[in-house]
């Protein structure tokens, strides 16, 4: 009996998807709940987990579209299960399908604290092949990880360590190479066509502002450890953002609407979205109701988002929605920029590096940590008057933050 492997729903949005790369292969005895592979999407990448036991035949390969339903792969489950005890032996593979990696044997160096790791140990019925500057290797077959990042350009041939003719079956640049060309990503395609959308869609103004960092970084010197304590999280600076904004939205609803056609939709809630850096892309999980957040739900959901991120298991339904996004440059060290609309949002707060500059305070000059903020809007819905009350609300509840935020 073969059980087929379907590409899974991930949610009405998305309707087709990327093979990203087979944790199983061809021939493998899986287990039921294994990781077969990812499935790179738009918005998220899946990893797809056997339905049942059995050997694995493939019928889509790394780098195929593949539409939500379709069959990828099945599992012969009138397979026998192999001995417990027995080490099954890699199968060999065609020329044009192999890609082996080969780790360059190092002369002997004084003892350090911090030593290399110990040569990896070849597969059973690999034999040893040369490296490319004549020292004796062995074979170590690329994982699914290190394929997708020399497939994206992020690992370049290296002689004494990858073999180029695996390199090039791989897509990655060859030695001496002056340019190369990739696929863009299905993450970075759907990125591009956003932002070009959100140019053409709306009408773009940003307003700047510049807000006093001193109240905030005081609390947090002054509480971080009892909080700490008591919430099990740190307290950073994005969860007084977050409530700032909440505040602001409050004060100003023309930002916490959109634009629908002929229509004008208010939203009455305060989901915000907290975009983050990952290596696919820019991602956007969303607070839900984070007007009734406190500042260590706030930070104990936005750390669960930027865990699931890295490692790529931000869901869809983490993604979607949102009336109003806040990013930070300044993790990066930017000191002014002007972020571009998450559509359909009709705002978007940026902020920045804090750094310590002379400022004017009660007629005499102080050096106090400051930060620029810049507010992009819609200025189809929203008119200059509202966007600057908009930062003058947000400067105001960070530069006189009460200590009850801090639920202590």
């Amino acid at each position: 009996m073969a059980t087929e492997i379907r590409v899974p729903s991930f949610g009405e949005s998305v309707t087709s998807g990327i093979v990203g790369a087979w944790v199983k292969k061809e021939g493998d005895f899986v287990e039921s709940g294994d990781t077969l592979l990812e499935i790179e999407t738009d918005k998220v990448t899946a990893e797809i987990p056997a339905p049942s036991a059995g050997v694995l035949h493939l019928t889509a390969k790394e780098g195929d579209q593949v539409n939500v339903g379709q069959v990828i792969g099945t599992i012969d489950e009138t397979a026998p299960r192999p001995a417990a005890k027995r080490e099954a032996a890699p199968a060999k593979q065609a020329p044009e399908k192999a890609a082996v990696a080969t780790v360059a044997a190092k002369p002997p160096a004084k003892a350090e604290p911090t030593s290399a790791p110990p040569q990896a140990k070849a597969p059973a019925g690999a034999s040893a092949a040369p490296a490319a500057d004549g020292r004796g290797s062995e074979p170590l077959p690329l994982p699914p990880s290190l394929r997708r990042m020399v497939r994206e350009g992020k690992i370049s041939g290296d002689a004494g360590r990858i073999p180029a003719a695996a390199l090039e079956k791989l897509g990655a640049p060859s030695l001496g190479e002056r340019t190369t060309r990739r696929p863009m990503s299905t993450i970075r395609r759907k990125i591009a066509e956003r932002l070009l959308s959100a140019q053409a869609g709306a009408a773009m103004l940003t307003t700047f502002n510049e807000v006093d960092m001193s109240a905030v970084m005081a609390l947090r010197k002054r509480y971080q450890d009892r909080f700490t304590q008591k919430h099990g999280i740190k307290l950073g600076v994005m969860s007084f953002f977050v409530r700032a904004a909440v505040e602001a939205l409050r004060a100003i609803p023309q930002i916490n609407a959109r634009i629908d056609g002929a229509e004008i939709v208010e939203n009455h809630f305060y989901d915000i979205g907290v975009a983050m850096s990952t290596d696919r892309g820019l991602m956007v999980p969303v607070l839900r109701d984070a007007d009734r957040m406190s500042l260590a739900e706030i930070e104990r959901a936005i750390a669960e988002f930027a865990t699931k991120a890295r490692a790529g298991k931000i869901a869809l339904t983490d993604l979607e929605g949102g009336v109003f996004t806040i990013t930070n440059g300044g993790v990066f060290g930017s000191m002014l920029s002007t972020p571009i609309l998450n559509p359909p949002q009709s705002g978007i707060l940026g902020m920045h590096a804090i750094t310590d500059r002379p400022v004017a305070v009660d007629g005499r000059v102080e050096i106090r940590p400051m930060m620029y903020l810049a507010l992009t809007y819609d200025h189809r819905l929203v008119d200059g008057r509202e966007a600057v009350t908009f930062l003058v609300r947000v400067k105001e509840f960070i530069e006189q933050p009460g200590s009850a935020l801090l639920g202590l």
